[in-house]
């Protein structure tokens, strides 16, 4: 039962359902409880100990169907005009070898276990013996579709192919109609066999094909992602944005109520024999943490700037004070919608009000001087978001310099190659002059590092 479930919890890691050491005991708690025999009963309980959301619960069913449906050789039913004609022969031509001939469709004596199991057609011990043999060829390190014949032959081997290959050229020699049979059987259970490592392919190297296509995808251009890779980018920039909120949530609730200060702790407990009813702690003072993004969703940008929103929508579960900006022409502030809607929802609305225009960063700078300039402070980050091409108007270099003079860091984030920038109309060897940090972020790796960077300087 416990190998049984390790494999069915490593499956379920490959298919999404992120499965902790502490709720894998208690899975394996509630299957003691509730045993094997109630497929239903058991896949409850899987589901309400492992499943933390609907998508997971989804995930996770399909899984455990997957995983407790047993391959079946396959069986040649007897055609019913052959059962007649060896009946109606048994009938008119008794004859004192009958009895010889009505056991021939016994297994002979003196076969291997395997043979005498595929003679007697007995699925039930065929599918135990095929799920035995897989457990011994590690059937749940499969991780390639390349590595289906390699476990097919372990498998078999495992089973006793060696031993039936005797018995069949024995039988081949000696009963004709037996070894045609057997070789039948065979071909039902290699069929059989085949079936069982596809099915531990779906289930086993799912987790390792999905790394490998995200780890395509992390390195991809952004801006060059097919349209029939966005789904699977949005996916990806999701899993980042959870990674930034495991990873910098917590530490910092922690951090906040600062270390244990053991000297003052046992001067305050001295009338106590220093037992510490009262603890004292060294709290560090750290400014609080503020972040202004700015987001560049124009036309030449735009496939870029939906991963871009992603990212700034995560930054609003991650930092407490996080004021969000979209421009094209002009800027308006977006910090509410991120706030208040879904991922996809609040992209559709900012697209709509601002996005796919024709970029004017020199406009945009204006709009953000004379209505936000006031929610720069000495703590605040500022985080623009764009490819610094103006259409060869007016870049008001001037003005990113006051925010840059006004604020604690000024950190540009460029999804074009660094190469191309200061060609044409782009403006960023100007513009970078005033930043702190200057980072290409053309990739979703390059991009997921850049904003870690920028979150971890809070920590």
């Amino acid at each position: 039962m416990r190998e049984n479930l390790h494999r069915f919890f490593r499956a379920a890691r490959g298919a999404g359902v992120h499965v902790s050491p502490a709720e894998s005991i208690d899975a394996m708690r509630a299957v003691r409880q509730v045993g094997f025999s109630d497929r239903a009963v058991l896949r409850d309980a899987l589901l309400l100990t492992l499943a933390k959301s609907q998508d997971e619960k989804l995930a996770l069913s399909d899984c455990f169907d997957l995983f407790f449906s047993q391959p079946e050789p396959r069986q040649d039913p007897p055609e019913a005009d052959n059962e007649d004609e060896a009946s109606q022969e048994s009938e008119q031509s008794p004859s004192p070898g009958s009895d010889s001939e009505a056991g021939e469709g016994q297994p002979p004596e003196g076969l291997g276990p395997l043979a005498q199991m595929l003679m007697s057609q007995d699925r039930n011990a065929i599918a135990a013996a095929i799920a035995n043999a897989s457990g011994a060829a590690s059937l749940s390190d499969i991780r390639y579709s390349t590595q289906r014949g390699i476990f097919s032959s372990r498998i078999l081997d495992a089973m006793g192919l060696h031993r039936l290959r005797h018995d069949l050229d024995e039988l081949t020699a000696t009963n004709p109609s037996q070894a045609e049979r057997l070789r039948a059987a065979l071909d039902a259970l290699r069929e059989a066999v085949r079936d069982t490592v596809a099915q531990g392919l779906a289930l086993y190297a799912r987790e390792e094909a999905e790394n490998l296509r995200n780890e395509i995808l992390r390195n991809a251009p952004l801006a060059g992602i097919e349209r029939r890779q966005v789904a699977e980018m949005r996916a990806l920039i999701r899993q980042i944005a959870r990674r930034l909120r495991e990873r910098y949530s917590k530490p910092r609730k922690r951090q906040r109520r600062g270390h244990l200060d053991v000297r003052r702790t046992l001067r305050r407990n001295a009338a106590w024999g220093g037992i510490p009813f009262l603890t004292a702690w060294k709290r560090k003072h750290r400014d609080r943490p503020k972040i202004v993004a700015l987001c560049d969703v124009s036309g030449s940008v735009a496939q870029v700037s939906d991963f871009f929103l992603l990212l700034i929508h995560s930054l609003h579960e991650v930092v407490d004070d996080v004021r969000s900006f979209a421009f094209s022409s002009h800027m308006i502030e977006v910090s509410e919608i991120l706030e208040r809607k879904s991922p996809e929802e609040a992209m559709a609305e900012i697209m709509s009000k601002v996005g796919f225009g024709s970029s004017d960063y020199g406009s945009s700078l204006v709009d953000f001087e004379k209505d936000f300039m006031s929610t720069l402070t000495p703590q605040t980050t500022v985080i623009v978001l764009g490819d610094a091409r103006s259409n060869n108007l007016d870049p008001r270099a001037d003005i990113l310099r006051r925010i840059s003079e006004r604020s604690k860091r000024l950190v540009w984030l460029n999804p074009e190659g660094r190469l191309a920038w200061g060609f044409g109309d782009s403006e960023m060897p100007r513009y970078a002059t005033f930043c702190s940090v200057v980072r290409q972020c053309s990739t979703a790796q390059q991009l997921e590092r850049a904003v870690s960077d920028i979150v971890a300087t809070y920590q």
